[in-house]
């Protein structure tokens, strides 16, 4: 029977591929079933077909196509149903088609799968292209053998039989020892009796003219590859490079490669199957996939460390020495997580509090995962406690392994530039403040002083132990240290000499560095107490966490939970310490005097004792590690608005470094320095289109602002700025509506007012208005009306009316900022004029608390002692309140629902009493503080920066205070408040009256008898 040299060629989707000897069901599209479905009506027989792979063939137009001459047995037509589409619409469903390869064929003719698609598509009839073809011989000895080698035809032919022969009855075996159905396995037996039937006969395999029983039997040999090859889903590269080798004995031997990898792949296969326990219990099922994925990673890991021993013949390192504690099998290691935590164990000094303890958890959770099997230990709720307590435990910076600190940082403390650099970056951040400053900068120069300490120890250390290597690196290490401008250097010779000092430090303990000071930063909101702890981080080059402690009620908060609760963890000094991951890092406790009191929670404040301790932190206890912590190398800030919350051993702990606020020249450079260029990039603006006069920014901050902080005032800004964004948004609307150019013009030299307040267009008469420029009278139009009035005008409008029993004491509020208070009294009448057994009581109001009213008591006795040398009474022995007209007072402080207490109005009090009784009246732009006793001496009172403050920008002129407080004034308040203001500091009351109400206002009777007597 003649072979067809035309077949009609049907394409197979990726990645099918149809070897001879095979079957395969393919899809099809409804076009190419449609062709396929007329082929099969116009042959009376099964049709036969070129199955061709889909093959990119652009890349190479000059490659040979193969494929398979294929029978088509079957073809299934896609059901028919309610689902059909209209007629001369494209049918979406798919036909089944099955075929039988039956040899190779290959194409003379080139096939463009994607065109014939395109045109079976667009045409009215589907049909399949016809191509010519032509059969590729099986045996060419030319192209089959290698010539260049010295082995004979017939024993490479001999070799590869045997070698397909055991490659395929490897693979036989082995699917039929894994096959589950009788039926396949004995189909596998049955082909592997067919392989065993193969002769190993390669005798006259060179004779090219006629065929013999060698030829058959290599013909054989490659017919059974492709039955083999065909019925396994291998790689589709491997199937298609299998179709395009026509000749037997390459065939041959590209498929017994092919059938070693297809058993490599089902031993590793079957190995993952064995490695899970076949008998799961329900409660081992949800590991099922676990463990799998497990079986895999040790498989992985088994081929590196095969593939890395040939190349490592000392593979024990330093770390294994010390490792014998933790007994980790070489079955137990399939868990990446646990192998770390593994790793951090080991790298812990041996003999250490912290290591002892790791080992001994780990040695639980490995006994639980030993009693649990393949997953029943490591899924337990115990063992889930003890994996995450050691997750925790290893993630901290411990002391005893070694932290890699950037060299950058430590080589930078130890140059002469650090506190130079430490000072610029404290200013560029921070404006004023210079207590505060002074005092992280002392700290810091403790922290360079002790590392080149430490330095010049290792470097005696070295010479001692008659190290000429070590001692010259560590001399290297002390030049560059002392050198200006030499950090590159420095980490280069630090980094040489690394290994000698690690030698040095292993017998000599090193010392665990510079205590960090508890620093508490006490101020008004607003006045930088956060930032200012950030800037010093910066500064030093280490981590910042910041903890806040408002409204903390709970103790574990701060030490944790015990491991007996159930969702416990650390407290919040641990995790921010995780955080940090370094033991030296910037720790701000925010807040701390809003901590909760105490409660059956436990108290939180005397929680913190411990860790603000410079003395016992070094062994903080947290309840869920519950192994010593030292925590003396963490620089702690606290922060807080009122030292009164405080308790007193928590407050005794801590350097108190108070932020009064801030004066009406600072807040004017903070705003223009800080402030303005913060809120111009937040707002998408530029300093060009936004710019405030002196005047405007001044009256922000005196009218629209009076607090000791920046907030109020960043907010202004804010607001002013957002302003000029709309209007310059608007006016970038106007020039797109206009379709004009942006010109800016400046302005003339006579105009006065404006500076870039015209934005012409492309075109003359095209002009967009926008004004950058912010003056003092547009303010009232964006932030409305001023809430403080400035200068004179209010000074008239507290000299507006009588102001008799009327003076103004320094308060400090309850947010830590100063500020006038206005004290009132008034004669209240009895409507008695017996003159007997009525009149002569003080009524105090304004929500006082005792001590206030203490001193209103203090001051009105006083004042009813020395009525007569004032010139009130007539008599030594008269009361002013009582007489033939009886009287009481009334004394009032002004703005009720603010609570009121401290031992400061004594003096303001007198002074209003005094004037409600005699009449005089002090001036306004005079404000006192100061406590009295009975017998009439001004004591010291505490705040008075804010009091100075809160007066200054209340324009208070004259400024009444204890002689005692002349130290802080000199020494809190800045010099261009004391040259502001008129500052007398008195004695006793009777300077105090002398000062409020003028000289020779207030006379004295005791003076002038004086003077007469000696007259």
């Amino acid at each position: 029977m003649s072979r067809p040299t035309k077949l009609a060629v049907l394409p197979l989707p990726y990645p099918i591929i149809l070897l001879p000897a095979s079957r395969v069901t393919v899809p099809l599209s409804a076009e190419v079933g449609e062709a396929l479905l007329a082929l099969f009506e116009a042959s009376d027989s099964l049709p036969v077909v070129a199955a061709v792979p889909a093959v990119d063939t652009s890349a190479n137009a000059s490659a040979v196509q193969y494929g398979t001459a294929a029978r088509v047995l079957r073809l299934v037509r896609p059901p028919l149903g309610r689902s059909n589409l209209e007629p001369g619409e494209r049918l979406p469903r798919l036909y089944l088609a099955s075929l039988h390869g039956l040899t190779r064929v290959c194409l003379e003719e080139r096939y463009d799968h994607e065109k014939a698609t395109k045109m079976t598509l667009n045409s009215t009839t589907p049909k399949l292209l016809m191509r010519k073809i032509s059969y590729p011989s099986s045996f060419q000895l030319k192209d089959s053998v290698d010539t260049n080698s010295s082995v004979p035809v017939q024993v490479q032919a001999r070799e590869s039989i045997v070698k397909f022969k055991a490659a395929a009855l490897r693979v036989l075996q082995h699917m039929a020892q894994s096959s589950q159905q009788q039926a396949r396995k004995d189909a596998f037996y049955k082909i592997a009796a067919m392989l065993e039937e193969l002769k190993d006969d390669a005798e006259g395999l060179e004779l090219e003219d006629g065929r013999n029983s060698a030829r058959d039997n290599l013909d054989r040999a490659a017919w059974m590859a492709d039955v083999l090859v065909g019925s396994e889903n291998e790689d589709w590269a491997d199937k298609l490079t299998l179709l395009s080798t026509s000749n037997s004995l390459p065939r041959l031997q590209l498929a017994t490669m092919i059938l070693t990898k297809l058993h490599t792949k089902l031993e590793v296969t079957s190995r993952i199957a064995n490695a899970v326990d076949e008998s799961l219990s329900k409660q081992q099922k949800e590991f099922f996939l676990r463990q799998q994925l497990r079986a895999i990673e040790k498989e992985l890991k088994e081929l590196q460390q095969t593939t890395s021993t040939s190349g490592n013949t000392n593979p024990s390192n330093g770390n294994n020495r010390h490792s014998g504690d933790l007994d980790l099998d070489s079955n137990e290691s399939d868990d990446t997580e646990l192998m770390d935590i593994r790793r951090k164990l080991e790298a812990m000094t041996p003999g250490s509090e912290e290591r002892k303890a790791g080992v001994r958890e780990w040695r639980r959770l490995k006994r639980l995962l030993g009693a649990g099997g393949a997953g029943g230990g490591g899924g337990s709720v115990e063992g889930g406690v003890i994996r995450g307590w050691l997750e925790w435990f290893t993630a901290l910076p411990w002391p005893s392994v070694t932290q890699s600190s950037p060299a950058s940082s430590q080589s930078s403390i130890t140059t002469s530039a650090f506190l130079a650099e430490a000072r610029a970056q404290l200013d560029s951040d921070h404006y004023g403040l210079d207590k505060v400053k002074k005092r992280l900068i002392e700290y810091l120069a403790v922290v360079k002083l002790k590392e080149l300490a430490e330095l010049a120890e290792e470097r005696r250390l070295a010479l001692e132990a008659h190290k000429p290597e070590a001692a010259e690196a560590l001399e290297e290490v002390a030049g560059a240290a002392d050198t200006d401008g030499r950090e590159k250097e420095l980490q280069v010779v630090l980094r040489q000499a690394q290994p000698a000092i690690e030698n040095l430090t292993a017998k000599v303990q090193k010392s665990k560095g510079v205590k960090g000071p508890i620093l508490l930063f006490v101020g008004p909101p607003g006045t930088g107490k956060t930032s200012l702890g950030q800037s010093i981080a910066r500064a030093l080059a280490r981590p910042f966490q910041r903890i806040s402690l408002g409204g903390v009620r709970d103790e574990a908060e701060i030490r944790g939970h015990r491991r007996t609760y159930v969702a416990s963890g650390p407290g919040l000094i641990v995790q921010a310490l995780r955080k940090a991951g370094r033991p030296d890092f910037v720790c701000l406790l925010d807040e701390i005097d809003k901590i909760g009191a105490s409660n059956f929670h436990g108290d939180p404040g005397a929680a913190l004792l411990e860790v603000l301790d410079p003395e016992q932190n070094c062994n903080f206890n947290d309840h869920y590690i519950n192994v010593p912590i030292d925590l003396s190398q963490v620089l702690f800030i606290c922060t807080a608005n009122t030292l009164e919350t405080i308790s007193a051993p928590l407050l005794d702990r801590c350097e108190v470094v108070v932020l009064p606020g801030y004066t009406h020249n600072e807040k004017l450079r903070i705003a223009r320095q800080f402030l303005l260029p913060k809120q111009l990039k937040s707002n998408g603006l530029t300093q060009d289109q936004v710019e405030f006069t002196e005047e405007a920014l001044k009256a922000v901050a005196t009218r629209y602002t009076r607090e000791a902080g920046v907030r109020t005032l960043e907010r202004s800004i804010g607001s002013v700025v957002r302003f000029k964004a709309v209007e310059w948004a608007e006016c970038l609307d106007a020039v797109e509506a206009q379709e004009g150019k942006i010109v800016v013009n400046e302005a003339s030299p006579h105009s006065p007012s404006t500076d870039l307040s015209v934005i012409n267009l492309d075109h003359p008469s095209k002009t967009a208005l926008y004004k950058p420029l912010v003056e003092e009278s547009e303010l009232e139009a964006i932030l409305g009306i001023a809430r403080w009035e400035e200068g004179d005008e209010s000074l008239a409008e507290r000299n507006r009316g009588s102001r008799r029993g009327v003076v103004y004491g320094l308060v400090v509020m309850g947010q830590g900022e100063g500020g006038i208070l206005p004290v009132e009294s008034i004669v209240v009448p009895t409507g008695n004029k017996s003159g007997s057994g009525d009149g002569g009581r003080l009524r105090l109001t304004g929500s006082l608390g005792d001590v206030i009213k203490e001193s209103g008591e203090l001051a009105l006795s006083w004042v009813k002692t020395h009525a007569y040398d004032l010139g009130i009474t007539t008599s030594p022995f008269h009361d002013p309140l009582k007489g033939s007209n009886p009287i009481d007072i009334h004394l009032h402080l002004p703005a009720g629902a603010q609570k009121k207490d401290g031992p400061s109005a004594g003096v303001a009090m007198t002074c209003a009493l005094v004037s409600l009784l005699t009449g005089a009246c002090v001036p306004t732009d005079v404000a006192m503080t100061g406590e009295i006793t009975l017998r009439g001496r001004v004591t010291p009172v505490g705040g008075i920066k804010e009091k100075v403050l809160g007066a200054h920008r209340a324009q208070i002129r004259k400024v009444i205070l204890p002689y005692a407080n002349r130290k802080d004034v000199e020494y809190d308040v800045a010099p261009e408040i004391r040259n502001a203001m008129e500052f007398v500091f008195v004695r006793n009351l009777q300077e105090a009256l002398e000062a409020a109400f003028g000289k020779g206002v207030i006379g004295w009777r005791s003076q002038l008898d004086m003077l007469e007597s000696r007259l």
